[in-house]
């Protein structure tokens, strides 16, 4: 088994990773198995990928000789110019929260109307095996932005966001139906077959 340190503390994200990773030949841990406290690392870049890498890296440089795999997601909004992008998590300021940030995306939208409530869910995969060796995928998932919360499952902006050709959002529906649809899904199942074939590379040449 290859193990392989998640570069995230964030008990929902870790959830989906580790059903979209499920039966491959590794081994997976989060910052909380190797930190205490966990860290917040810094996240300056100007896109996704661009986080992805530096929260990689950032970790990579700690526990050395294990596989690193970050993820950076965020949720662009037509009518807000693509906020809050790559400042999702962050969009309430100081302390946020999930609450706070969706209530603030709804405080935002106030008065726009259902056809101008175009978004996006979008998400960069990065995994580092060695510190000059990385390897990443992206994911999109186009839809739109309710006027109020709807349903408990998922986590973030999910009781907000209504993917494209569906009426309901990502907080109503259970993980096998959203995880097809996700931006996070997208990435990580062009995330699988990397790292399937590294897995099977390396058995080869054992």
């Amino acid at each position: 088994m290859r193990p392989i340190v998640i570069a995230t503390a964030n008990s929902g994200k870790l959830r989906e990773l580790r059903e979209l990773l499920a039966d491959l030949p590794v081994s997976l841990s989060s910052l909380a198995d190797h930190f205490s406290p966990v860290p917040t690392i810094p996240e300056t870049g100007v896109t996704f990928l661009d986080n992805a890498r530096q929260k990689a890296a950032w970790v990579r440089d700690r526990v050395k000789d294990w596989w690193v795999l970050a993820d950076d997601s965020g949720l662009e909004v037509d009518a807000l110019g693509g906020r809050p992008g790559v400042l999702s998590a962050r969009f309430s300021g100081e302390n946020p929260t999930a609450e706070k940030n969706n209530r603030l995306l709804l405080e935002s939208l106030e008065g726009v109307e259902d056809p101008r409530r175009t978004a996006r869910f979008k998400c960069a995969v990065v995994l580092l095996t060695a510190p000059s060796t990385c390897f990443s995928a992206e994911g999109v998932c186009e839809g739109s932005i309710t006027l109020a919360p709807r349903g408990a499952a998922g986590f973030g902006y999910d009781p907000l966001f209504v993917p494209r050709g569906y009426s309901r959002t990502f907080g109503e529906m259970i993980s096998a139906e959203k995880h097809p649809l996700s931006h996070r899904g997208i990435a990580l199942r062009k995330m699988r077959e990397i790292i399937h074939e590294l897995c099977a590379s390396a058995d080869r040449e054992a």
